[in-house]
């Protein structure tokens, strides 16, 4: 038996298996069909959570949670865009009809369209603060309020990016924007909601290679070499290669279970040592 310096008995730590088992929780991952967001989906259904898809994709939120279904989890799916109030009040309803409660969110739904801000629409300029910033607001908002009342506590995680620190392409002025202001949000929240058992993170990611990335870069402007252009950004990350989506759900499931149960308010870099340049 493991003792303590004074020679009394020590409790045994809890085993990992039961550090990072979720069954029996509840978990709504937004913007969850491809990329990072199914990636930290399949994570939490791993370890045991029924998984709420979340996207405003309908269709790729639905073959999401079919193929997580198809690998022996539970999951459905929900069609929802994060800046619309009343898309998360249904979101949310969705997840305690259907499985009775919330108990981990996962704010990963964002867009970030590369516009200089010269010449940007206001138009462009709101919807990313809409989707980014106004729709951690409203998916935090509505959860935890159902957190409240359900009286058990829970996690709540926001996707931020290596941009709430610091800038990495001219062009997402908007996004940076976004990013900062999720980030000052979590710290407040987590200030907020800890009275409540409810712990309030962040990860921001690096360069992942997902689907989004590969559309945004089919969207440069002509005579850009995509290749020179990619080789350059992975020059730039010490460990000399983009992330894995897998490698971001991960660092989900740390947060979500109780290997993370003593912390809050803190933001979890996962770039590959990107900002160490």
């Amino acid at each position: 038996m493991t003792k303590m310096t004074d020679g009394t008995p020590a409790e045994r730590p809890t085993p990992v298996a039961d550090l990072i088992d979720l069954s029996g929780r509840t978990a709504i991952v937004t913007g969850a069909a491809v990329g990072i967001g199914y990636g930290i989906a399949y994570r939490l259904a791993e370890a045991g959570a029924a998984v709420v898809v979340a996207d405003l994709d309908g269709d790729g939120a639905e073959a999401a949670a079919k193929q997580l279904v198809a690998d022996g989890f539970e999951a459905v799916a929900v069609q929802a865009d994060v800046a619309d109030e009343q898309d998360v009040r249904a979101m949310v309803r969705a997840a305690v009809d259907r499985f009775g409660g919330v108990h981990i969110l996962v704010n990963n739904a964002g867009i970030y369209p590369a516009i200089p801000v010269v010449g940007q629409s206001l138009a462009d300029f709101r919807r990313v603060i809409d989707v980014n910033l106004t729709g951690v607001f409203l998916c935090v908002r509505e959860v935890a309020e159902q957190m409240i009342v359900q009286g058990a506590g829970g996690r709540i995680i926001t996707v931020t990016s290596i941009d709430a620190l610091h800038p990495s392409a001219v062009g997402l002025a908007d996004y940076d924007a976004s990013k900062h202001g999720v980030w000052g949000f979590t710290k407040n929240v987590a200030l907020e909601l800890a009275p409540h058992g409810i712990a309030v993170t962040a990860i921001a990611p690096g360069g992942i290679a997902t689907p989004g990335a590969t559309a945004r870069a089919g969207a440069l402007p002509q005579g850009v070499d995509l290749e020179q252009l990619a080789a350059q950004f992975v020059a730039r990350i010490p460990m000399g290669r983009l992330g894995d989506p897998d490698e971001i759900g991960r660092v989900a499931l740390f947060l979500a279970s109780d290997l993370a149960a003593y912390m809050t308010g803190t933001q979890v870099v996962v770039d590959g040592g990107a900002l160490l340049r």
